[in-house]
């Protein structure tokens, strides 16, 4: 391979095509369904669908198939097959629904306004993972350009997965006998510590949640005549969470929702912790005076990998400041979304939530959690030689140091079913989402050169593989040959 060539080639395929294309894909307000329950009627998701599939299909690639898969109900997927020069298979996965637009962008942004300053491109999802679709086709032309073989590839581009994957599942299923045995999975949407290397990530935390309601009254009451009387629903809510987490400290109580930290995985982030410095924390817009919550940076990166926590990302039955009367309030209702170490199942967390809140409700008032998602997380298989030297080069070559390992905190559920139905599959999880890119929040941005070398590391790799599956040195287990598996597996 010429490392020069395929430098340039990718960095012109993104400055002429890719990041034009992500600019009109940026300003489609295509929200995952848990957003816009009236996605299919709005459209949004077939402008974003035939934006992707429209360019994939104009890619000189031969023998490419690019199809728009529609199971009765669900969301569409893309399904692009690619042949190779063997027999063996290589899945890349990405998606192209969004969250929800937030408040708190600067004036000159927006989450459906792309706008370029310097080397990023601001807006809602180009990070998130619009990027997958053109980055996974400009790979695999740099590999062709220089007539370089690779395996047949299988890209997937899934519409659900700020949603939790629901129905991906059954598009797995549905395309079984398509997809066949990959030996390798590439996954773009994950995050990376910092611009400056390739990061590989080694964990997924598992996700729980849903709506917790706390209800006293059947109707709001003066305050002056109730209070002291009648116990607030706030009041009691707080009682709830404290059987959940500690309020001063944070730390989550019960201990059926932790799991054992691997030593590897506690290695892996004290190393982290040294390449990123205060960067561990740093990136997050504190206000001032605000400190992380462990001066140890190594026990930071464990809390957002390994360790559980709870986030309060919604709230119901309160009125805006402006229009809040002396009133005691009938309810109160909070969205719960807690993270679970990587190898803590799912669902059966959430049963253990439900059970924990819902039990010996205070003064008999009434109290119901209504449990939306559960996914388990990942924890990655010990990488094979040939991968780890392979990331070891592309890193050197297309960003200079070495890469990093490091778990993420969030949640991206085909990963899970992926490790459950390919057991013997190797796992490229890797992604743009580095400091201050702020997925998923306001002002989030795509670092476009760490996208370039991302592609580029991912050409490197693609090559090495098929290297190693002419040898013998990969191997894959069928779809068909796993268990069928339906079921919500959370949300990102």
């Amino acid at each position: 391979m010429n490392t020069e060539q395929l430098s340039a080639f990718v960095s012109a395929k993104w400055d002429e095509e890719i990041v034009p294309r992500l600019v009109d894909y940026i300003r489609i307000p295509n929200k995952s369904p848990m957003f816009d329950a009236d996605w299919a009627a709005h459209g949004y998701m077939d402008q974003a669908v035939d934006l992707m599939a429209g360019w994939a299909r104009q890619q000189p690639i031969a023998g490419m198939q690019v199809d728009v898969v529609r199971l009765e109900g669900r969301t569409p997927l893309i399904f692009i097959d690619i042949p190779g020069q063997n027999d063996d298979c290589v899945v890349l996965y990405g998606h192209l629904d969004k969250q929800p637009e937030m408040t708190g962008w600067a004036d000159d942004l927006g989450p459906w306004k792309p706008v370029i300053k310097g080397d990023k491109l601001y807006g809602r999802g180009g990070a998130d993972d619009g990027y997958a679709i053109f980055g996974s086709l400009a790979a695999i032309l740099a590999l062709q350009q220089q007539g370089i073989p690779h395996a047949r590839c299988v890209v997937m581009i899934e519409a659900c997965e700020e949603s939790g994957s629901y129905d991906l599942p059954y598009y797995v299923d549905h395309l079984a006998a398509r997809i066949g045995r990959p030996s390798l999975v590439v996954c773009l949407d994950s995050g990376c510590g910092n611009y400056d290397q390739l990061w590989l990530t080694t964990s997924l935390r598992g996700l729980t949640g849903g709506n917790l309601t706390v209800k006293v009254l059947e109707e709001g009451v003066h305050s002056g005549d109730a209070s002291g009387v009648v116990a607030s629903s706030f009041r009691i809510l707080r009682e709830l969470l404290s059987r959940l987490e500690d309020p001063a400290s944070g730390k989550i109580l019960p201990p059926e929702l932790y799991a054992d930290i691997p030593q590897q995985r506690t290695e892996q982030a004290r190393r982290s912790a040294e390449v990123l410095g205060d960067a561990v924390y740093s990136k997050f817009p504190f206000v001032e005076g605000m400190r992380p919550m462990n001066e140890d940076r190594a026990e930071l990166v464990l809390n957002r990998t390994w360790r559980p926590a709870l986030s309060i990302t919604g709230v119901g039955g309160m009125p805006a400041l402006d229009s809040a009367g002396n009133v005691l309030r009938p309810f109160t209702a909070v969205k719960l979304s807690l993270r679970l170490p990587p190898t803590r199942e799912g669902a059966s967390a959430g049963e253990f939530l439900k059970g924990l809140l819902e039990k010996d409700p205070p003064y008999g008032c009434e109290v119901r959690f209504d449990l939306e998602k559960a996914s388990t997380g990942w924890n990655a298989p010990q990488l094979s030689p040939w991968l780890e030297q392979s990331v070891a080069a592309a890193s050197k070559a297309f960003f200079g140091p070495e890469p990093a390992y490091m778990g993420e905190g969030g949640t991206i559920p085909f990963m899970g079913m992926l490790g459950e139905k390919f057991p013997g599959a190797q796992f490229l999880i890797t992604g743009v989402l580095g400091p201050h890119s702020n997925a998923h929040g306001p002002n989030e941005f795509l670092h476009i050169p760490t996208g370039k070398r991302v592609t580029m590391c991912v050409a490197q790799v693609m090559a090495d593989h098929f290297v190693a599956s002419q040898a013998g040195l990969t191997s894959g287990v069928a779809a068909s040959d796993a268990h069928t598996h339906h079921g919500d597996h959370g949300c990102c």
